[in-house]
């Protein structure tokens, strides 16, 4: 447990609940619902049953439960209120406290209890929309501000890569009912954010396409290959982080000379797309701003 995060700053509570800091200070001196500890110089901390108490505090909130109310409860009582708000109610706020604290803890059981919880209401599609596709924007902030680190990161993406291999299994044993085009999904050379792109292959699998999933940084010659194998091809590039501002245009004219033809075409998404110019972009190179845009085209 030495790799556990298990101490925040009243920023990192910030940062994870959504809830100002400065909020956070009037909470503690007007209403007293939160203990931080100190360090020897006076500057305040919190351990993660703190942080816990803030998420269930926050999500009572939110469902309009006003603090000074809050204040008075006995501390079991609390965590009562959040359970029934959750059977009784949507569960996605909670859902995505519930991972933060998996992550945070690298708790593989909390992950797996929440989610089959999720699946006994929800769609792993819904569960997808609904839960992970803001969770992970949520840890990509995490990430930039330091509140968690890579092996935070890398921890709950893995898992959630666990659920989406298991569901494209099951889609992938079905026969292709489409046949009209083929899809290339995968990431350029140093990218490897892989989440959104697994997602994608699954949603194409789940509308009868057949796929070619080739993955993290592909080089340019890997695609040029496939052209040898089959028509009517549209690639799936997803762009995080990769290539950077100043390489990707030139990136995008090599991919239009390199491996388009007049049955080809190519699809970019991710936050890297931004920086594409418009003169790069045609009825064959195409531009998607989120996930699911991309998938009311196919």
């Amino acid at each position: 447990m030495n790799s556990v995060k298990n101490t925040f700053s009243i920023k990192d509570l910030e940062n994870l609940s959504g809830i100002k800091a400065h909020t956070i200070r009037i909470w503690e001196k007007r209403y007293n619902v939160l203990e931080p500890m100190r360090t020897d110089t006076n500057i305040r901390f919190y351990d993660l049953n703190a942080l816990q108490k803030l998420l269930n505090i926050t999500l009572l909130h939110d469902y309009g439960y006003k603090i000074s109310k809050i204040s008075k409860m006995p501390q079991e009582k609390i965590p009562e209120l959040v359970r029934d708000i959750v059977s009784a109610k949507s569960a996605k706020s909670h859902a995505i406290s519930s991972f933060k604290m998996a992550m945070m803890n690298f708790d593989q059981s909390l992950f797996f209890n929440t989610y089959n919880t999720l699946l006994s209401e929800k769609s792993f599609r819904e569960i997808f929309y609904e839960v992970f596709i803001p969770l992970m924007e949520e840890i990509g902030f995490l990430w930039q501000s330091d509140t968690i680190t890579p092996a935070h990161e890398h921890f709950i993406s893995y898992l959630i890569k666990l659920k989406l291999l298991t569901n494209t299994e099951k889609v992938q044993t079905q026969q292709p009912t489409r046949d009209d085009r083929l899809f290339v999904l995968y990431l350029p050379m140093n990218e490897i954010h892989e989440l959104g792109l697994m997602y994608l292959n699954y949603e194409i699998l789940h509308s009868g396409y057949k796929t070619i999933y080739l993955g993290e940084s592909v080089p340019l010659d890997s695609l040029k290959d496939l052209k040898k194998y089959f028509d009517n091809i549209t690639y799936i590039c997803y762009m995080t982080v990769e290539p950077e501002k100043a390489e990707i245009n030139n990136y995008i004219k090599d991919l239009k000379e390199e491996i388009l033809d007049d049955t080809s075409e190519l699809w970019l998404i991710g936050r890297m797309t931004d920086h594409v110019e418009q003169k790069n972009l045609n009825n064959k190179t195409r531009i998607f701003k989120s996930i699911n845009e991309l998938v009311e085209n196919i």
